[in-house]
């Protein structure tokens, strides 16, 4: 793991995340103390989620109505007025 002060970071930013892309991580200092950290963002594939979903795949149960609760759900919150964080 590199240490670089927060000034150092900032003028080589670039490089420190093409560094994180490929696996590298950083401690960011500033005064000589330790404030933030810069490591790769995990990556998934979804795998993970799809053995969660096999394991419980016969556990979960949906009842009839289930469907149309989702669809009616989903008219619900159709956009009728437009963006409201707009006015």
């Amino acid at each position: 793991m590199k240490e670089l002060s927060a000034s150092e970071a900032a003028r080589r930013f670039s490089a420190v995340l093409d560094g994180a892309e490929d696996g590298e991580s950083y401690v960011i200092t500033r005064g000589g103390r330790r404030v933030a950290m810069i490591v790769p963002a995990p990556r998934a594939n979804g795998r993970a989620v799809a053995d969660v979903l096999g394991r419980w795949h016969h556990r979960l149960a949906v009842d009839d109505g289930f469907a149309a609760d989702v669809e009616s759900a989903g008219a619900a919150t159709t956009d009728r007025d437009g963006d409201p964080w707009l006015d």
